[in-house]
């Protein structure tokens, strides 16, 4: 809640003129009983129309002056909470931009759009309530029982004794109630997180015909969720009837004394009947508090969770985020492993061990071997989405650690495994990787990444809408597109892991040669020969280890593996083989 209470700074103002409002209303709402005990006292049982008609009179103007500042009161409130909530989700948005990876694999998809969204939702409400209703809540107790105490003390006390078991047990019940919608916010996570597994993979679910199994699977979650929701709810309901017999106990009490003081004549008709009436308010104040604390424990698991996202931290050398959309020009290229070696956070299993090779700017390195060799893992060390656990990595002869990270990744131009294309043009998506490209290099890029003549020949070019995900496009034609915005950047260093996989060997043939005039150090994971042969370096990795490095002719001299890949690819030396 401290973290919370840092956004509201910027609207004190705006939060103080609400509190204010609130408190003029409710000093108007407060004195009405007592004006009424004079109507009835004073005027009425006295037949003084003339004293009726001047406190009615004043009684209608309060509420009209309670009406004005109850409106001033939920205009402010609204001001402050809405302006909150945009600075909070502004701010956790962009906490979560600057995530590593690391701190990524801490947070499912589903549990941050969660907390960007529901929560932080149920944080602005609260304080819209809080500032609106939740302090006026106890105030209206407190000023209930102490103008009780002004009207008539005895009658006043019957109604304070209530208090401290109420106090006692709206803390408690604040306390577990708490647990619970955390829990419940947990279950919600695993409830968004099936979701966007199953939208996510439709085609694969109707293809294998799974989809009664994912239904029984979403109401697995789903009944989850319902089951922690209810165990919250049916805590805060049953509190409810709790509060109503405390408060109604006392009301009782004050209707029995207030007979005897009456017919004793130790109390007025019109102050038993102002006391009735603070206790109601007391009662009313109180049936809604249940109600309060509902949203008051919601908010505060949901405040605890959007505070994990915001102290979420690497610690030392954090990967913030770095300001400015310009590329960077002044890396030459030059990449060198050191000792290299490598684990994924919260495990022991090394991924890349004592990597070292030097890569000279302009050259093509490929890089083959097995699944799950470290090869992805290798080249996401290069623009340091994560960071290697021990050696070092230079780029132009400088720890890349100590690079600004604008320079870094600026200079890096990355096509991931897993095609990602964003909802819009064509255009958008290639420009995506430098806003400010021009029209003319947009088209150079896509026709070095071979999708230019694919694309001029759609009925709207370059300006054809994707649908989600690139779902109107081919396997082949997706890739060539994150090829060309990569290309776009005009990289130092090109990094295509397993990139060229759904290509035709003409086209990735024809992408090859284009690439080879480009002057940008290249990563090229394959499994493909044919891409290897004209590499400048392959590297050949086992289970996390670099076992073979050189060009095709000395690979093929040195490395029984590299020669068994590329007799089972080429079919040549098989026939020896078999003779033997």
């Amino acid at each position: 809640m401290k973290l919370m209470l840092t956004f509201l700074k910027k609207y004190r103002v705006a939060a103080i003129a609400a509190l204010v409002m609130m408190l003029i209303e409710l000093a108007v709402e407060l004195s009405q009983p007592l004006l009424i005990s004079k109507i009835i006292d004073d005027g009425i049982r006295q037949q003084d129309t003339a004293v009726v008609w001047l406190w009615g009179g004043v009684l209608v103007g309060s509420a009209a002056v309670a009406f004005l500042a109850g409106i001033l009161s939920s205009f402010f409130a609204s001001h402050v909470s809405q302006g909150f909530a945009f600075d909070l989700r502004d701010k956790l948005y962009e906490k979560v931009q600057s995530f590593s990876y690391d701190i990524f694999s801490r947070f499912p998809t589903s549990s941050l759009i969660t907390r960007l969204t529901g929560d932080v939702t149920q944080i602005q409400d609260t304080i819209f309530m809080g500032l609106r209703f939740m302090t006026r809540i106890p105030l209206v107790v407190i000023g209930s029982v102490i103008m009780a105490l002004v009207v008539h003390i005895k009658l006043g006390l019957l109604l304070t004794v209530t208090l401290p078991f109420l106090v006692i047990f709206m803390i408690w019940l604040m306390r577990r109630a708490s647990e619970l919608f955390r829990n419940v916010q947990s279950r919600l996570d695993g409830v968004n997180g099936v979701i966007q597994e199953n939208l996510t993979g439709i085609r694969l679910i109707r293809v294998f015909v799974r989809m009664g199994h994912e239904i029984g699977r979403f109401a697995t979650f789903s009944g989850e969720l319902m089951r922690s929701t209810i165990a919250a709810l049916r805590l805060t309901e049953t509190s409810t009837p709790f509060i109503m017999i405390i408060v109604n106990a006392g009301i009782l009490a004050v209707l029995w004394f207030g007979r005897i003081e009456i017919s004793t004549g130790d109390a007025t008709l019109g102050q038993t009947v102002a006391v009735i009436n603070y206790s109601l308010r007391t009662m009313g104040a109180l049936s809604a508090l249940s109600w309060i604390m509902v949203s008051f424990s919601r908010a505060r698991a949901s405040s605890g969770r959007v505070t994990e996202v915001m102290a979420a931290s690497d610690g030392p050398g954090e990967l913030g985020m770095t300001s400015g959309e310009g590329l960077a020009s002044a890396v030459q290229g030059k990449v060198e492993f050191q000792r290299v070696s490598f684990s994924y956070p919260g495990s022991d299993i090394k991924v890349l061990d004592d990597i070292s090779f030097t890569v000279q700017p302009g050259e093509r390195v490929a890089i083959m071997g097995a699944t799950g060799s470290g090869k992805s893992s290798l080249v996401t060390l290069i623009p340091r989405l994560y960071e290697c656990g021990s050696g070092s990595i230079l780029v132009d002869g400088q720890k890349h650690t100590e690079m600004d990270m604008q320079t870094l990744r600026g200079s890096i131009g990355y096509v991931p495994q897993e095609v990602l294309l964003f909802t819009g043009s064509i255009r958008e998506n290639i420009a995506w990787g430098n806003a400010a490209a021009s029209q003319a290099e947009i088209e150079q890029a896509a026709a070095a990444a071979q999708i230019h003549d694919t694309v001029a020949g759609l009925p709207q070019g370059y300006d054809t809408a994707l649908g989600q995900r690139g779902v109107n496009l081919s396997g082949g034609q997706k890739q060539r597109l994150s090829i060309a915005r990569a290309l776009v950047r005009r990289p130092a260093i090109l990094i295509l892991d397993d990139s060229t996989s759904a290509l035709d060997a003409v086209t990735e043939g024809l992408l090859l040669a284009e690439l080879k005039k480009l002057s940008c150090t290249t990563f090229l994971i394959t499994q493909k020969i044919s891409s290897t042969a004209s590499a400048d370096l392959i590297l050949l990795l086992d289970e996390g280890r670099l076992i073979a490095q050189g060009t095709h002719s000395e690979l093929m001299d040195e490395s029984a593996l590299y020669r068994k890949i590329y007799q089972s690819q080429t079919g040549e030396g098989q026939h020896v083989q078999s003779t033997h």
